[in-house]
């Protein structure tokens, strides 16, 4: 029987990424997966996998012609992961063109970018993540020049997809990085006057 445990999928994850920066990625899209399993009842362990692997092959393979998620898929399959998680990696990537038909997978697709995104603006706040919230997400993604590898369209049809509301959306994902604030280095900056925040 395969091992499709969160512990094994962290493994796999360390086996493939190296880059700090990728790890954080993926435990803050997991934390974001487990937040809506357990809000709708689902298996927050699958969730939480779907959340970790995602990206397994994007450090190695970044070609999207011809690299991930293709080689993450294969060695998901390889090591008989749930289809339902490989549907779910596949589906992330829009270019693959599988059909998001899971919850699971219109959930890792509405969390994915998003998550980076919220990451991305409790970096540049005094405070980190601590007090954040959706209104400010909101006021950067309409700034084209900050985190601008994000895709806008796709964080809207993520949302579309899921059919959630959008505020509430964007606070569930502040809300379960901000559990993780430390492990995900989202914290108040050393040094910052956590009184002095602007208006971010």
């Amino acid at each position: 029987m395969a091992d499709d445990s969160r512990d094994a999928a962290w493994a796999l994850v360390c086996e493939w990424i190296d880059s700090d920066s990728l790890r954080k990625h993926l435990l803050g899209v997991e934390a974001a997966m487990r937040a809506y399993a357990r809000k709708w009842g689902e298996d927050e362990e699958l969730y939480a996998v779907a959340g970790l692997v995602h990206d397994l092959d994007y450090e190695r393979y970044p070609d999207l012609d011809t690299g991930h998620p293709r080689y993450a898929i294969k060695e998901l399959t390889d090591r008989g992961y749930p289809q339902e998680v490989i549907d779910a990696v596949a589906g992330h990537a829009d270019f693959m063109g599988v059909p998001r038909e899971t919850r699971m997978a219109k959930t890792l697709y509405a969390v994915d970018e998003l998550s980076g995104f919220v990451a991305a603006c409790a970096l540049v706040r005094p405070t980190g993540i601590e007090g954040m919230k959706p209104k400010s997400v909101k006021k950067k993604l309409k700034q084209p020049s900050f985190a601008a590898a994000v895709n806008r369209d796709e964080v809207q049809r993520g949302i579309d997809e899921l059919g959630v509301d959008t505020d509430e959306h964007i606070a569930l994902i502040i809300s379960a990085l901000a559990d993780h604030a430390d492990e995900l280095g989202l914290g108040p900056r050393e040094g910052s006057d956590a009184g002095a925040e602007s208006a971010a």
